[in-house]
């Protein structure tokens, strides 16, 4: 197989995996999140965003870490490394920063020490600690809508740069 046919196998596979995790992110950020908020009970916010994040979790590791390395066999096929060093891909940095965030968070942070650190916020002050995460899913969504806009438009040859 040539090597434009693993390009497009890796393009597909890295939109998927975009859909797949980011749709997920929206899905805990716009409805998720209000939802349990509005619950009345603290110890029944905590129970069921563990019992449905715990779903989740899975899925948001697999597909972060599938749109991760297709992201590099892409850029490996066309040894597109250099455009990290022009500000027209921007759209390039902010995807990377946006995997390597959440990629810190599922595999390293969340498993050492966020995991604890949130049950016993939400334990002492479930309203603060349920506005927070879901202000920090927020600015995580908000940048990855951005990155995806981005890439959307900027893989087709939009460069962002008038002159």
């Amino acid at each position: 197989m040539e090597q434009h046919h693993y390009f497009v196998i890796a393009r597909a596979i890295h939109v998927l995996g975009v859909v797949l995790w980011i749709g997920g992110v929206a899905f805990v950020t716009t409805i998720l999140l209000p939802a349990i908020k509005q619950l009345t009970s603290p110890e029944k916010r905590l129970a069921l965003f563990e019992q449905l994040e715990s779903k989740f979790s899975f899925q948001a590791k697999f597909v972060t870490l599938a749109t991760g390395i297709s992201g590099y066999v892409m850029l490996e096929i066309i040894n597109g490394w250099d455009r990290y060093l022009y500000p027209q891909f921007w759209w390039m940095h902010l995807m990377t920063l946006v995997w390597g965030i959440f990629t810190l968070v599922l595999f390293v942070l969340e498993p050492l020490f966020l995991h604890q650190w949130f049950h016993k916020k939400a334990a002492q002050d479930s309203e603060k600690t349920f506005r927070i995460v879901h202000i920090m899913h927020i600015v995580l969504l908000s940048l990855s809508l951005i990155a995806v806009a981005g890439a959307t438009v900027g893989s087709h040859g939009y460069t962002f740069i008038y002159g």
